[in-house]
């Protein structure tokens, strides 16, 4: 991987990432494809349609079913799902610990039935990284002991000394596995937990910062806490995290959440919330959030958003994807999706765009200005 800082704004930054198969633009958000697809998109619509040069799939779900050893025959992700750019993987820690309905962890790793047939399997942090070489991921995340908010204190803290235990056996276990030639085009990140607790946060970030790892997350937030609670923890977090490695706050957010964790450093971003959103019927734009499920878009004339230009702006009425909507038509997931992640994406280049010119704070208040005009 190579990585460069190439403007600050404040403490928003424009990077770029490159990997074995995509430049990766910095502010990015990554769209959720869970088991190899993005719901309701082919590969197609992402990268010719929407340009996503990097999309999240995840390990829990591709190790269960078709299994990482099929992905793995079938040319790893890229060859099996066609997508030619970036993928990265998630450890799976956070699945197996809240889809299972036993989920034990231990000093070792994690215990967990499968949500499909019940069968009980066992992620330790070296079996994890086995799935993922299997599935060929550009960026892959380590096991972490993810910990529900809120937690007691001794919680915490178990939660914190078993992610850096991992962590170190982690990092060993890959490294070795590239001096072999095995995995010597993909790349590593360690997972910062604490809660929102700022001396454990500082703890785990300090022990893990402090490992080879080519990026850091922020994890184990936007789990039920107070957005000022996210913001403040993720502000003081950062300042322990290196400035010439990629930073990666998972699981956020709505576009508000992006916004101020960009302006607080954070360069990378995912979340399924523009793609389930959408097919509930709720679609963002830059004026705020539309639920096109109103009786007042039946005879809507306008676009979603008049500033858009994505596919289903340019060529749908309101009064269309209400009907579909109502309807239950399968057009409308792709059509609603489409313009989800085209917004989302969007928003990324916008604030790229004023953080290269230096004006990330004028940017940010023009955001919110058009939300209270609406």
């Amino acid at each position: 991987m190579e990585f460069q800082v190439e403007k600050v704004s404040g403490k928003a930054r424009a990077c770029t990432i490159k990997t074995a198969h995509s430049i990766i633009k910095t502010p990015v958000f990554m769209p959720v494809g869970t088991v190899g697809s993005v719901k309701g998109l082919d590969m197609a619509d992402m990268n010719e349609l929407l340009g996503a040069d990097i999309i999240l799939a995840n390990t829990y779900h591709m190790y269960l079913r078709p299994g990482d050893d099929v992905v793995a025959k079938m040319g790893k992700l890229h060859g099996f799902t066609t997508y030619p750019k970036s993928f990265l993987t998630d450890s799976g820690g956070f699945q197996a610990f809240s889809l299972s309905d036993i989920s034990k962890p231990s000093e070792k790793g994690i215990e967990f039935r499968s949500h499909i047939d019940g069968s009980k399997h066992f992620f330790t942090p070296e079996k994890v990284i086995d799935i993922q070489l299997n599935l060929g991921s550009d960026i892959m995340m380590i096991l972490d002991d993810l910990v529900a908010l809120p937690a007691t204190q001794e919680r915490i803290k178990t939660s914190i000394e078993r992610t850096t235990a991992w962590a170190e056996d982690s990092i060993k276990y890959f490294r070795a596995k590239q001096k072999e030639g095995i995995g010597t085009d993909q790349n590593i990140f360690a997972i910062i937990q604490g809660g929102t607790d700022k001396a454990f946060r500082t703890k785990s970030a300090t022990e893990l910062c402090a490992l080879d790892y080519d990026g850091f997350a922020i994890g184990g937030l936007s789990v039920g806490e107070l957005n000022e609670e996210m913001y403040d923890t993720v502000e003081h977090t950062v300042q322990y995290m290196p400035q010439d490695k990629p930073r990666y706050l998972m699981g956020v957010g709505t576009p508000e959440d992006l916004i101020e964790n960009i302006e607080r450093g954070v360069d990378m971003f995912d979340c399924v919330m523009p793609t389930r959103n959408a097919r509930n019927g709720t679609l963002f734009t830059s004026f705020g959030k539309l639920n096109i499920k109103g009786a007042k878009f039946k005879l809507d004339h306008k676009p979603v958003d008049e500033e858009c230009d994505c596919l289903t702006c340019k060529r749908y009425s309101r009064a269309y994807l209400n009907h579909l909507f109502r309807a239950r038509e399968i057009t409308y997931f792709r059509l609603a999706t489409i313009h989800n992640l085209h917004y989302y994406l969007t928003l990324m280049k916008q604030a790229r765009e004023a953080i290269l010119a230096d004006r990330y704070t004028e940017f940010k208040k023009e955001f919110y200005a058009k939300r209270s005009d609406s």
